[in-house]
This record gives structure tokens, C-alpha cells and sequence, in this order.
């Protein structure tokens, strides 16, 4: 029989947050519920590679996911070396004696990191309804519906290759405009893409550019390629939370604004919002999240801030300032350090992208506010 007094908190959403959120509201002993506005998990992506970055804490990111119930029966694959290009085509090596990153497939097949968090959901007893967009959630719960501005897009190529496994970045902003193209290949199979910070209507003519070059440097082979794309939204919000609806994930902004990464800090945030309410603890949230993504957000916004304003004079002075010898996730952890000037300098300065996030409407339960409209002006580059 149904649980009148206790029932199902709900999210918006089943993504990595999503899911992550359903999983923290089992453990802890109440029922969860998600609607997913798409027919299965990982409609979003394409089967292709990212990256689970393992060098913004000392802690393993693989022992700070299962520190919050989440099982790492995923694919992964660790990389402790990437092969770095200048915007010269010059090449740096950079390599860790732990691993830098976890190589990830998203998508709707077995393997990807979405199939297997929505078969530990399932597995847990979380309710999972497909082809369900929510608009309101008038009792309170989780919002994990990804992003809705581009701060950030990545597209380029997924194909199939006898090329050997490697892990390949370059930095040029004829490739990616104030960020960087990648090429990852692992048993078979190959992402390509630019991920750029501005100009996005130009997005084309940079993903060519891009599988031109590593063409060029690395002999790019591939079988039946095909387009693909994503964006992403990295505005540190005031608060994230609408009274009892707690915002996680890109819906919240919680997105590495340096280089892009997004999903450790959406299953941290996901399973910090799950725990919160499952407790009935909605305010718990806001300090739990600050205290754990804030401060590092802030870093890695103020480190954009300086990158953005590098051009490839900078981008080449960066590299060759990486001692050849230097561990590169000792030297990344650093980087995303928290500093105080770096927080002093954050507020002063490079608190630039205004969060498109929540309304002031006392009653709204709105997933996303259709109540009011927003005032806000975007960032140079940004779209809506």
C-alpha cells in the first residue's frame, strides 16, 4: 500500500544527478521517484567519451563516489597520460603517477555510466517513469534537468578506429576558442571534438579545423563517423534551492568552469540534495553544497577568468612553463586549489556569468520558472 505520510520524494530529471539523488533518498530509507521527459536514460549523449577528472581533490574520485552509495560497476578506464599540442603543434607529454581522469561512455547502452546508475536505481526500488516531463513539483524535491543556457559547447566526431589508445588535448584558439580540441581513443572507438568558450555559431569550422590537425599530427583514421554535440552551464548560483526544490547538477550551475568537467560534481551535488531531503532537511543543502563545490567553483571560475584572456601567446607560455618532469595531476590539483586571492579575486572580478536559475515567486514550484520571466544579461558568448 501506498506511504500516505511518507511518500515518494521526487526529481526532475535522470541524468548522473538525478539518479545520484534517487540512490542517497534509498539509503537512507525513503522512496524516490524520477520523471525523465526522454524515453531512457542518456538520450543526451551519443556513446561518446568523457572524462570523471580524478586531480581536484588528493582523494580518488572513485572513493569519493562510493563514500555516497554509488557503485563504480561503470566502464571506467583510467589515463595517466595525455599528450598535450600547443598552438604551434608542438608537443608536451604530460603524465601522472596517479590517474588524471576516468574514461566514461554516456549514452543508452550497457556499459555507459547512465545505463549503470539506472540499473543500481532500479535495483534500489527508485520509481523510474519515462516520457514524463515535469514542470511543477508542488510538494518539493530534487531538479536535475541539465542545462539551460550554453556557458560551454563540445561537438565533433564519434567513430570506430584501428588507432592505438591515447588520450590527445590541444590548445589554439583556430581549434577552440578560449578552450581546447580533443581527440580520445580507447579499444576501437574515438571521440573528436572542440570544446569551445565562445564564438558557437562557428562551431562547424572549429570541429574541422580540429579533426584537420590531429589528422596532420596523429594520423586520424575513422570508420563510420558521425556529428555529435553537448553544452553546458557553469553559473555558481546564490542559492540553490526554491523553498522545498533543491537544484543539482547543470540545472544548478555545478559545472567545472575551467575546462568543463561536470560529472563528479553532479553526482556530489545529486546525492548532497537526496540526502537533504530525505532527511526533511531541505536548508541542509545550501551549506552542504557550499561547503564542498563552492570554493572549488570559485577557483576554477577565477582560473577561466585568466585563461580567457591567454590567446595563444598565453596558451603557449602555459606549456612550456609545465616542467617535463612535473607530476600533471599534482600540478592540476594545485591549480584548482582553493586560495583565498583567488576567492577575493572571484568576487571582485570574475564574477561574470549572472545563474539563470531561480525566480523570487514565494509560491512557485516551477521546475524551471515559466511564473516570471528572468532580467538578467548573458556573458560574452553565451547563448540562451
Amino acid at each position: 500500500m501506498p506511504d500516505y505520510q511518507h511518500p515518494p520524494i521526487e526529481i526532475a530529471g535522470a541524468g548522473p544527478a538525478g539518479l545520484a539523488a534517487a540512490l542517497a533518498i534509498t539509503t537512507a530509507g525513503r522512496d524516490a521517484r524520477i520523471y525523465e521527459r526522454r524515453s531512457e536514460v542518456g538520450s543526451r549523449f551519443h556513446g561518446d567519451f568523457q572524462g570523471l577528472e580524478n586531480w581536484t581533490t588528493e582523494m580518488d574520485v572513485l572513493d569519493e563516489i562510493s563514500a555516497l552509495g554509488i557503485t563504480t560497476d561503470f566502464e571506467h578506464t583510467p589515463f595517466y597520460e595525455v599528450l598535450g599540442f600547443d598552438p604551434d603543434g608542438v608537443p608536451h607529454r604530460f603524465h601522472s603517477q596517479k590517474p588524471l581522469f576516468y574514461l566514461v561512455h554516456r549514452g543508452s547502452k550497457e556499459g555507459s555510466l547512465d545505463v549503470a546508475l539506472q540499473h543500481q536505481a532500479m535495483a534500489a526500488g527508485v520509481e523510474l517513469r519515462f516520457n514524463e516531463p515535469v514542470r511543477h513539483l508542488p510538494n518539493g524535491g530534487v531538479v536535475t534537468e541539465g542545462p539551460h543556457r550554453a556557458d560551454v559547447i563540445a561537438a565533433g566526431y564519434l567513430f570506430e578506429t584501428d588507432m592505438a589508445d591515447g588520450a590527445y588535448a590541444a590548445v589554439s584558439d583556430r581549434l577552440a576558442p578560449k578552450g581546447y580540441a580533443y581527440l580520445i581513443v580507447h579499444a576501437g572507438q574515438g571521440t573528436l571534438a572542440s570544446c569551445l568558450f565562445d564564438d558557437f555559431h562557428n562551431e562547424h569550422q572549429y570541429v574541422e579545423r580540429s579533426l584537420e590537425f590531429f589528422s596532420d599530427k596523429l594520423g586520424v583514421r575513422m570508420q563510420n563517423p558521425r556529428r555529435f554535440g553537448g553544452s553546458g552551464n557553469f553559473s555558481l548560483p546564490q542559492r540553490a534551492h526554491k523553498g522545498n526544490l533543491l537544484y543539482a547538477g547543470e540545472a544548478a550551475g555545478f559545472q567545472d568552469p575551467l575546462f568543463g568537467f561536470g560529472i563528479r560534481w553532479a553526482l556530489l551535488s545529486g546525492a548532497l540534495a537526496g540526502t537533504a531531503l530525505a532527511a526533511n532537511q531541505p536548508q541542509r543543502y545550501q551549506r552542504d553544497w557550499k561547503h564542498r563545490l563552492r570554493a572549488y567553483h570559485q577557483t576554477a571560475a577565477t582560473n577561466r577568468w585568466f585563461y580567457d584572456r591567454l590567446g595563444d601567446r598565453g596558451y603557449r607560455g602555459l606549456m612550456q612553463r609545465y616542467r617535463k618532469h612535473t607530476d600533471i595531476r599534482e600540478w592540476l590539483h594545485r591549480t584548482y586549489l582553493p586560495k583565498l586571492w583567488k576567492q577575493v579575486w572571484y568576487h571582485l572580478v570574475a564574477n561574470d556569468r549572472r545563474p539563470l536559475l531561480l525566480t523570487s515567486l514565494e509560491h512557485c514550484s516551477c521546475t524551471w520558472c515559466r511564473c516570471a520571466k528572468q532580467s538578467y544579461r548573458p556573458s560574452p558568448g553565451s547563448q540562451v
